[in-house]
């Protein structure tokens, strides 16, 4: 790859490139987790469609390894490479709202953030994260799941249609209708199958939600009855749980600061003459430390973890997903949760039943839908010194869950060394997959990713 041919690929876009010799290289090439620090060869800044075609098509005639970086958020560090090209969409962050239809059109490069600002405007919400500076796309495409899936799915089920440039460099519409079965594996089987350019979703009225943590005393009971309360409550509650360390917040005894405890961070999207109720219903749960919910604008909810956890912190995750939380899967929580060893690490647990359920298992190539629980074991923390420690606290909480646990896990909770298990991840629907994935990327050029092979023969 010559001067020449970068400079002609400089003049075919209407973005930019950053090269190491430059500036602001360090800057462009840092991506969320710390842990990975990569020296891409070129770093290309597209602004639209034409853009991500041109930077495609370079990549696969120079037969440069690509990543492709929506919000960098990736803790596998799939949003950078050594020795490649990194096309970051960041730019590609603009959102148009359809009121009269109630769908929204997002960039590629969006944020989470990014789109709840402009849809809260309309009293709007597409379900979501849980982090405001997460990439919509790496978040979609692996299934999407937040602070409204039991009452309106995941963010793959509101996806109505894509634009999407594939391997070949061709742009392409996949929804129901078009490209079907690319549609099919874009919702759940993550960036194997091309540079999603726009999302279109499906919008639902959640102007507010009332919601906020609730910390417990250690307490097996209050799995139980946090497992109870999720088979009861209305869909409109939404009930994140987790094993961590108690904040340092106004509603905590300062006594009770940093202390190992069990939360459960509640998001109830329905009538605000049922806020008080519900408050009770998570607090009924166990002994309670300290409770702090109120009625906010939903785009704050998904800001909870901001601060704690902000870009450059070292981040370390394993995930699993279970049906049922049993006495062994309890006994283990109860084992290695407390041993958290940070503010900022957890044990983070999502509910994945309600309106996900009732989206047929075969209709996406998202995995373990029916799982009931998808999990993530998260450490973070600050200093290169302590990642043996934190490495091996949740290595060993994963492998004491994991005979309770589902095959397979949530492919967005998922670290770099787990890439060999996408055979458990899928299933049955991976060899779906792998002749879709024959079909659109034979040459297998959207390989920095939880990667699927293209079937040969």
């Amino acid at each position: 790859m010559t001067s020449d041919a970068i400079e002609s690929l400089s003049s075919a876009l209407r973005g930019d490139i950053v090269r190491p010799s430059e500036p602001t290289y360090d800057k462009a090439r840092a991506v969320y987790n710390a842990m990975h620090d990569a020296h891409p060869k070129l770093i290309v800044h597209a602004v639209d469609t034409a853009d991500v075609v041109t930077a495609v098509n370079f990549a696969r005639t120079h037969e440069l390894l690509l990543a492709v970086r929506g919000g960098g958020h990736s803790v596998p560090g799939f949003g950078t490479c050594d020795g490649g090209m990194v096309l970051d969409l960041g730019r590609m962050n603009s959102v148009h709202v359809d009121v009269q239809e109630s769908t929204v059109l997002a960039g590629g490069g969006c944020t989470l953030g990014d789109l709840d600002h402009a849809t809260h405007g309309y009293g709007l919400a597409v379900p979501g994260g849980t982090v405001s500076t997460t990439g919509l796309a790496g978040l979609t495409l692996g299934g999407g799941m937040g602070h409204l899936s039991r009452g309106c799915g995941l963010s793959i089920d509101n996806l109505v249609s894509v634009e999407m440039v594939t391997a070949a460099g061709d742009i392409v519409t996949s929804n129901a209708q078009a490209h079907p079965d690319l549609f099919w594996a874009i919702r759940g089987g993550g960036g194997n199958f091309g540079v999603v350019t726009s999302f279109r979703f499906r919008a639902h009225a959640v102007p507010t939600v009332f919601g906020g943590p609730t910390f417990f005393e250690l307490d097996e009971q209050v799995m139980r009855n946090y497992q109870a309360l999720l088979n009861e409550a209305p869909e409109q509650l939404n009930a994140l749980f987790a094993m961590g360390r108690a904040l340092p917040v106004p509603f905590v005894p300062e006594s009770r600061h940093g202390d190992p405890v069990m939360i459960v961070l509640g998001c109830w999207s329905g009538s605000e003459q049922q806020d008080e109720a519900m408050a009770a219903s998570i607090a009924k749960l166990g002994t309670v430390i300290g409770q702090g919910m109120w009625r906010m604008p939903y785009p704050e909810m998904n800001m909870f973890f901001d601060e704690l956890l902000p870009p450059g912190l070292r981040h370390y995750w394993k995930a699993n997903s279970t049906t049922n939380l049993n006495d062994g899967a309890i006994a283990a929580h109860l084992e290695h949760g407390p041993r958290v060893r940070n503010l900022e690490s957890g044990m983070f647990m999502f509910p994945i039943n309600g309106a996900c359920h009732r989206v047929p298992e075969e209709d996406s190539a998202f995995a373990n839908r029916q799982s009931s629980f998808a999990a993530v074991i998260a450490g973070s923390w600050h200093e290169a010194a302590d990642d043996e420690s934190f490495m091996t606290w949740v290595r060993s909480y994963f492998d004491a869950l994991a005979p309770y646990s589902e095959p397979g896990g949530y492919v967005n909770f998922m670290g770099e060394e787990d890439s060999g298990t996408t055979a458990a991840n899928y299933g049955t629907k991976l060899e779906r997959l792998r002749s879709i994935k024959a079909e659109y990327d034979p040459g297998n050029l959207f390989r920095v990713n939880q990667n699927i092979s293209p079937k040969v023969g």
